[in-house]
């Protein structure tokens, strides 16, 4: 259905997105720091079921009209990189800033409310959501049809490569909590490099897409 060749790209794209710490990443880590390796991974699990139903709602819903117009999909695509590079620009100016996000939480929390919230984080993140609006369609292969299941495999391709790289911030973070968290200068380097490849981001997305 969907082109190997659009696949390892999609693919690619996507990696690039998640390995940059955004909302669910940092979502993911402050649990890890506060609870420890099990909070990380329920917070992870909420995440993809969160982000799985962004690409439910995109393939069923903006994904057709995206599909149709090209003057919408130019129109999500411009403004989508624009956010893109703006995120990137305020993680950039706000490096200095993260170690709030790391404090230790000291109440203990049921896994299902960690699943919970990590679920609501993963639904809202805008990160994800201009993404699977203003990126997902540029893979997506009209003339094999079935667009929507199209959209639904490469979202399915975006959650497994989320997830894994995730769950790899979490156990990483739970490991080194102590070494991490007392240096607000690492979290800095892991805040400023985030930013950058945020802005590359939207600028990759800017300039490609289809061209009908």
């Amino acid at each position: 259905m969907v082109s190997a060749d659009r696949l390892l790209a999609f693919a690619a794209m996507s990696f690039l997105l998640i390995v940059v710490p955004g909302p669910s990443v940092l979502f993911v880590i402050g649990r890890a720091l506060a609870q420890g390796r099990r909070a990380a991974l329920t917070t992870v699990v909420g995440n993809t079921l969160g982000a799985y139903v962004l690409i439910v709602a995109v393939a069923l819903g903006i994904g057709a009209v995206v599909e149709r117009s090209v003057v919408v999909f130019t129109v999500l695509k411009l403004a989508g990189a624009a956010y893109l590079v703006h995120l990137g620009v305020k993680a950039w100016r706000q490096r200095r800033s993260l170690q709030a996000v790391f404090n230790p939480d000291t109440v203990e929390r049921s896994g299902l409310r960690t699943l919970w919230e990590g679920f609501a984080v993963g639904v809202a993140n805008p990160k994800t959501i201009v993404f699977f609006a203003a990126v997902l369609p540029q893979f997506v292969d009209r003339g094999q049809g079935h667009v929507a299941g199209q959209m639904l495999l490469l979202g399915l391709v975006f959650n497994i490569i989320a997830m894994a790289s995730d769950s790899v911030w979490g156990l990483v973070a739970a490991t080194a909590r102590t070494w991490l968290a007392r240096s607000p200068r690492r979290l800095s380097l892991v805040g400023g490099a985030g930013g950058l490849t945020m802005i590359g981001l939207g600028v990759t997305v800017a300039v490609t897409g289809r061209k009908d």
